[in-house]
Order: C-alpha cells, then sequence, then structure tokens
C-alpha cells in the first residue's frame, strides 16, 4: 500500500488529501487565520450573480463557504485519483503517468463538488444567497470566518443582509494598520466591485446582533 501511495504518479492526490487533513486540522484548532484561502481569490464573495453561467458559479461558490468546497474538491480530486490508479496498477502492473489521471481526476472532482455544493444548499436553505445589492451590504456588522484581513490581504467574512439571509464575501481592513483574525465582528463600510473594507466593530450592540 505504501509503495502505491508513494509513487510519484501518485504525488498530485495524496498531496491533495494531505492538504485536506491539514485545513481540516487548522481550522478544529481555531487556527484558521494562517490560512491564506482569500489570497488569488479577492474577487470570490457571497454576492456571485449565481443567475450568470460561469465555472464558479456552477460549483456554487458563493452559495457556501469557499473553504467548503475546497476541501470537498481536495477530497474528492485525491479519492478520484487514487482509485483510478488503483485499477490502472491492477491491469498494467503500475499506476497511470500522474499527467494524464490528473486531469481525469480533475474532471470527476468538479462535477463531485458541485453535487455535494447542491445538496447541502438546500438543507440550509437560510445561508443561500440572495439578490440584493452589494451597496445594500454597507453598514452592516460581519464576521471574519476563513483567514486574517490585513492591507491588501482579503479574508472571508460572513454578513446577514436585511432579509436574513447570509452572504460571504471577501473584506480587507479600512485602515490600513488593522488586521481582523479569525472571529473579529468587522462593520462594513465601503465595497470596490466584489470586495468590501471595514473597521473594527466596536459597538457592543452591534456585536451581539452579528451573524
Amino acid at each position: 500500500m505504501w509503495v502505491f501511495l508513494l509513487s510519484p504518479d501518485n504525488v498530485p492526490f495524496v498531496a491533495a488529501l494531505v492538504l485536506m487533513l491539514l485545513i481540516g486540522v487548522v481550522e478544529a484548532l481555531g487556527l484558521g487565520g494562517g490560512l491564506a484561502v482569500g489570497e488569488g481569490v479577492e474577487g470570490l464573495d457571497g454576492d456571485v450573480n449565481v443567475e450568470t453561467p460561469s465555472l464558479l458559479s456552477w460549483i456554487n461558490v458563493g452559495r457556501l463557504p469557499l473553504l467548503m468546497l475546497v476541501v470537498v474538491f481536495l477530497f474528492a480530486f485525491g479519492m478520484t485519483g487514487l482509485f483510478g490508479q488503483r485499477l490502472v496498477a491492477a491491469v498494467i502492473g503500475q499506476p497511470g503517468p500522474w499527467f494524464l489521471a490528473a486531469p481525469l481526476a480533475f474532471a470527476v472532482a468538479l462535477p463531485v463538488t458541485r453535487v455535494f455544493g447542491r445538496g447541502v444548499a438546500r438543507i440550509m436553505p437560510r445561508d443561500e444567497t440572495s439578490a440584493v445589492s452589494r451597496d445594500s451590504l454597507v453598514g452592516r456588522v460581519a464576521v471574519i470566518v476563513t483567514g486574517e484581513a490585513a492591507q491588501a490581504s482579503a479574508a472571508q467574512a460572513r454578513v446577514r443582509d436585511e432579509h436574513g439571509q447570509v452572504h460571504y464575501v471577501m473584506v480587507e481592513p479600512d485602515n490600513a494598520a488593522d488586521v481582523f483574525t479569525q472571529g473579529s465582528s468587522v462593520l462594513l463600510v465601503r465595497h470596490a466591485g466584489a470586495k468590501y473594507f471595514a473597521i473594527h466593530n466596536t459597538s457592543v450592540s452591534l456585536r451581539d446582533a452579528a451573524v
């Protein structure tokens, strides 16, 4: 088994599963602020227009927390790849080339992530994205749920709109010196496209009302 897992052609799939486990451990320990999930995806938030066809909306980005979908994708990619390589090894005596197996596993992992996302979104109706304007979220309280927000480094936050529905948005501090750690309560003061800027929420009453 170890010889199979450590085969160079299985490295992408084992690495995906290891990364998935590391994310789980870090989140379980409450150290999610160390995850740079927001890096490179600052344009993604809960305000994704799910009516506009795109790969991101197809896999339900915007309906569920981004980190949840990342974990599901890593699991699907890793397990599909290893299962496929095991079948290939049973036939030809060794795993197939990784550069052929990885695209196939990727193609399978995407629809698996989509199916999972649709299923969970249906049983979590209050967390679905409603068709509200981005401006309507300005002035509302949000809570940092994934990553650490600093200048030029957005983190994912959860905010409830006027209809009581939850959105996941990318947030940066409005003041360059501020840093928002996971669990911080912040006040959204403006947005630039899909990215919001916030200040520390110092109001006890507003903090108690945060999602």
